[in-house]
């Protein structure tokens, strides 16, 4: 304990012996350091807000664009539904006419037999 004392002694006599031009001048670097390290923090946080307005912004026009193009692929399926299902109804209009068609042909037919089967009974 005593050796520490003896050791301590002439640090604290050396630091009270300090002039005041000296401890001035170790307040103004502590006050330039602490300004550098507020203004360090201010550009830092500065940084990082607009960073993070950069991402949020990409990010929005990414999500934009995603749903541009789903909207896009969601017209172009429905457009070709459409379009199905107008040749589809297209193809069973012309069905519909052939066998409607046919049917009256094959009427024309059986009446025509029918009154050649009358005549020959006529006869």
């Amino acid at each position: 304990m005593k050796r520490l004392l003896i050791l301590a002694a002439p640090l604290a006599i050396g630091l009270a012996a300090c002039s005041q031009n000296a401890q001035n001048e170790t307040a103004d670097a502590a006050n330039a350091i602490a300004t550098d390290t507020e203004a360090t923090t201010r550009n830092a946080v500065s940084d990082v807000d607009a960073a993070t307005d950069r991402a949020f912004g990409s990010a929005e026009r990414s999500l934009d664009n995603a749903g541009a193009r789903i909207d896009s692929a969601a017209d172009r399926a429905g457009d070709r539904i459409d379009s199905g299902a107008d040749r589809a109804g297209a193809a069973l209009d012309n069905g519909a006419d052939r066998a409607g068609a046919a049917a009256d042909r094959a009427v024309d037919a059986t009446g025509n037999a029918l009154e050649r089967a009358g005549r020959s009974l006529k006869d």
